[in-house]
Order: C-alpha cells, then structure tokens, then sequence
C-alpha cells in the first residue's frame, strides 16, 4: 500500500450558511443522490466498481479481493461525506485511501460522480510532518461518513483493536499555506473549474 498523507479540501465559498455552534450540516442536497442512500455500493455501476476494485487489487497484490471491494465502499463514502460537507477537515485512513485514489485514476468516472454528488472532491498530497497532528480527524471523519447516512466499515476506519489506524492528509500545494484548514487560507486549491 501507499502511505502518503492525504486529506480533502474544497472550495471554501462552495457550502454557505453552516451554523455557528461548530456542528457542521450537510450542503444542499444533490439531485439524484440521497445521502441517506441504503449502500454507498450503488453510486457507481457494476461495470465501474469492478474496475476500481481491480486498480486497487493491482496495486495491492496479494489482496484479498472482498477487503479490496470494501476498500472502494468505503472511498465512495468517504467522498460523498466530503463533498456534503466541503468545509470539514477530514481525511481517510491508509487503507481507505488506496481506494479514492483507485478511483480518482479513473478519471471520467471519478469527475462523473463528482458531478453527481454536486462538487469535486480534490485530492492533495502532504508529506507527513510531526507539526500537523490532528488527533481527531479520523473520529470526525467517521461521524460525518454517519451523518451522511452510512455505516463505517469500522475494522477499515480502527483496526481490529478498535485503535484508529494511520491517516492520510493532503495540503492545498507544494508549498502553499499549510495544513488545510478550510476558511482560514488564501489558497485551497478547490476550483470546480478544473
């Protein structure tokens, strides 16, 4: 497996009037997508859940192919948090990002559920630095994936031993202003003009 930090970020101006008493609500709802949607499973058709899993299997030799499919369920859900609620800082897990990577690889098909999920999701790698720790972004990574009506995967999210497991985090560029930290930097990377 890969083991680059990893986060989302999108554009800040992208989901407007969240409450002040810092519980994040979902944006406006996405036409055609539920997020109270019985399996994160069913955002993408056979055909293209089958070819994410075998990227994932390909990268991974050795992988099981049920832990490699529930690797990409829970990359849709993860996505789909992210993209309901855009001015969260969340990341995925190691292994849950083999899986958003596996999918944005295919590329016509990860700007098409964007589209259907109403905001792309981008994706910006960060050199781990002992600096940024975030205790707590896997928890509220797992209560948004919930919020936005799923079940965690929870071995996938904790581990066998209910500890979290490594995270992955992404920073808007090269060289840019740090640490996402959506409202608070000048230069976030998340246009959905790209």
């Amino acid at each position: 497996m890969n083991h680059r930090k990893s986060t989302h970020q999108e554009d800040p101006m992208a989901c407007k009037n969240q409450p002040q008493d810092g519980n994040p609500r979902p944006c406006s709802a996405t036409p055609g997508v539920s997020s109270s949607s019985p399996s994160a499973r069913a955002l993408l058709s056979d055909a293209a859940f089958t070819g994410v899993m075998h990227t994932v299997l390909d990268n991974n030799p050795g992988m099981d192919p049920s832990r490699a499919s529930r690797i990409v369920v829970e990359a849709l859900k993860f996505v789909h948090a992210a993209s309901l609620f855009p001015l969260v800082r969340i990341s995925p897990t190691e292994e849950v990002d083999e899986g958003w990577h596996a999918l944005i690889l295919h590329t016509h098909l990860y700007a098409t559920l964007c589209s259907r999920l109403g905001r792309t999701v981008h994706h910006f790698p960060e050199r781990p630095e002992a600096a940024r720790p975030d205790p707590d972004i896997l928890t509220r990574t797992m209560a948004l994936i919930e919020q936005a009506g799923y079940n965690v995967d929870a071995e996938l999210w904790t581990g066998r031993q209910e500890s979290l497991v490594g995270v992955v985090r992404h920073t808007p560029m090269p060289g840019g202003c740090g640490p996402i930290n959506p409202g608070n930097c000048a230069s976030h990377g998340g246009d959905d003009d790209e």
